[in-house]
């Protein structure tokens, strides 16, 4: 009770500081009204703490607060950032940045600000004059050559959210030591220092000219052009959920040949309030409702979705009894590298040199591919970062071919350096039409792949617990399955233990050896002796902690997946109940 007598006090005096005239009126009033109610939880919730950067930058849910998404808090973190920018590039004359956004209530505001400040701290600015796709930000990074860049979005998250992702010179999001050191600076800003003023002098705004750069140089990822030419009449329907894809992504599909594409006309209505779904997001189904609807009607051939910020593609098509089925991220992931590999193969442009990567938590049967192709596989932790890192490391010496993440982002180009929806799409468009020029679809595809390498399932699951007292019980979580490790999952016993805060690997037999990473991670994983992976780690832009099961089975012709799904399923609930996740 004390404990919580003292958090209230020390929201309190956060609080009051807000109440000072360097915050607007409608600022004040809300914190007011925090500071009078009797119940303290959205006092708290709201400043027990100042918001931080995770594996995917700033996130919050937007009002007044230290803890929330507002000019002041996205103020503060462009003060430090441009602090931080100008002690790193000293030597340099001129220092840029770009300024971008995406569809979300406030976004516009937040990105102007964000110039704004930049701009009196004699920073150029190149600002988009309007919202565009989370990965040609990162292309214009690259193209201006400078030094950093903010991207307001909060991707696929909730209405009520919005975000700020840092960029730095290479187009990826920052990471160690940049990260920290950005914080650094962040903590030593009061909000009296922030120069919110702006120098219009160095605010250069910008627009179509890049988005056409921009495609030119996507239309270079096509690897099968006669392909499409032989299938340019291939149905395609098309959602970006409200979002920025509407901007980039039909027109891509356009320029790489496609002719007849279908674009949802309700979701093609730009919209922070994202009225026709539940949750922007293409991970779950519910989402490509009304495209499924438009599909059926049309007898289309596949279905895709871009999030808000159009970094991530969903997708859907026709299984063999002609139903249509969501494909799952992994599964996603899966098709494009067995495409990338496979066709750069048969046209004899795969060079020993070339790589691929995919994240910890993502389907193994990557790993399959990339053992039988003879293709370097590397493993990264979560968060697109960390692909661009290995993308940077291998630059001049190897090529990246492709790279991708359970959580429906891929990337199969090197020029940008963040997941990228609108060269998915295309890909995955160009993917579509080699099938059907095969006489197939890409559910015979993902089969054709199953039955080559192994068939596999995997299921996530996302436990949300909001505010100061959610984070508590994640981090109590945690800590619980370091003290108390499962010893079987599903009734498959545990044999091998990875601690990425440790960087160390323990098997059955008492053996440790390290792991190779470039820093520790807060992420568990759990292997089985039927080959079962169970990954576990709390959110970096998401109150929540999240589990990744994977399990396999057997697989000996294309009419067993039934069978094997139905398998997977009662092996997943299994592994639930052993967690205590049911």
């Amino acid at each position: 009770m004390e404990t919580n007598k003292e958090l209230i006090a020390q929201c309190e005096a956060r609080a009051k500081q807000w109440l000072s005239p360097s915050f607007d009126e409608n600022t004040r009033k809300e914190v007011q009204k925090m500071l009078d109610d009797s119940d303290k939880t959205n006092l708290i919730d709201s400043f027990y703490k100042a918001l931080e950067f995770g594996t995917g930058g700033l996130r919050g849910i937007m009002g007044a607060g230290s803890n929330r998404m507002n000019i002041y808090t996205v103020g503060m973190a462009t003060q430090g950032f441009a602090n931080y920018l100008k002690k790193n590039f000293a030597n340099r004359e001129h220092i840029s940045v770009v300024v971008c956004h995406d569809c979300r209530n406030n976004s516009r505001l937040f990105a102007e600000t964000v110039a704004d400040i930049f701009s009196s701290n004699g920073i150029k600015v190149y600002l988009f004059d309007d919202m565009r796709p989370t990965p040609e930000c990162s292309f214009a990074i690259r193209h201006f050559g400078c030094q950093g860049g903010v991207n307001i979005t909060a991707s696929h998250n909730p209405r009520e959210y919005n975000g700020y992702k840092a960029y730095w010179e290479d187009g990826a999001q920052v990471l160690p030591p940049h990260d920290t050191g950005i914080i650094d600076e962040v903590n030593k800003v009061k909000i009296e220092d922030v120069k919110f003023s702006g120098n219009k002098a160095l605010i250069q705004i910008i627009g179509e000219e890049i988005d056409k750069i921009y495609l030119d140089k996507i239309h270079t990822v096509s690897i099968d052009p006669e392909v499409i030419k032989r299938q340019k009449d291939l149905k395609i329907v098309y959602t970006p959920l409200h979002g920025t894809g509407m901007m980039l992504i039909p027109r891509s599909l356009k320029l790489w040949g496609f002719e007849n594409v279908h674009c949802v006309k309700e979701q093609m209505v730009r919209s922070g309030d994202f009225p026709t779904v539940k949750s922007p997001n293409p991970e779950y189904g519910e989402a490509l409702t009304l495209a499924l609807r438009d599909a059926k009607a049309l007898d289309a051939d596949i279905v895709m979705a871009s999030d808000p910020d159009a970094d991530r593609v969903g997708m859907a098509c026709k299984n063999d009894k002609g139903e249509w089925v969501l494909v799952n991220g992994n599964q996603t992931c899966l098709i494009f590298l067995y495409y990338i590999i496979t066709n750069r193969k048969q046209k004899k442009l795969l060079k020993p040199t070339d790589f691929i990567v995919k994240t910890i938590v993502t389907t193994e049967v990557i790993r399959k591919i990339a053992d039988k192709q003879n293709i370097e596989m590397r493993d990264v932790y979560t968060g697109f970062k960390w692909i661009a890192r290995e993308i940077a490391l291998s630059e001049g010496k190897q090529k990246y071919i492709g790279g991708g993440e359970e959580s429906y982002g891929f990337l199969a180009e090197d020029f940008v350096r963040d997941k990228d929806a609108v060269s998915a799409c295309s890909l995955l468009a160009e993917i579509c039409a080699y099938a059907k020029d095969k006489g197939k679809t890409l559910y015979d595809l993902l089969m054709d792949v199953y039955l080559e390498y192994g068939y596999s399932k995997e299921f996530t699951v996302n436990v949300v617990r909001p505010g100061k007292t959610g984070a508590d019980e994640i981090r109590a979580m945690m800590d619980n399955f370091r003290k108390n490790p499962p010893t079987e999952l599903g009734g498959s016993k545990v044999v091998r233990v990875k601690d990425y805060l440790t960087l160390k690997e323990h098997d059955d037999k008492g053996n440790v050896k390290d792991l190779v990473m470039p820093t520790t991670s807060n992420v568990l994983q759990w292997f089985c002796e039927d080959d079962t992976k169970v990954s576990v780690r709390p959110s970096g832009t998401e109150p929540k902690i999240k589990f990744y099961l994977e399990v396999k089975g057997c697989m000996k012709c294309s009419g067993c997946y039934e069978r094997c799904e139905k398998e997977g399923a009662e092996k997943i609930e299994a592994i639930k109940k052993s967690l205590k996740l049911d």
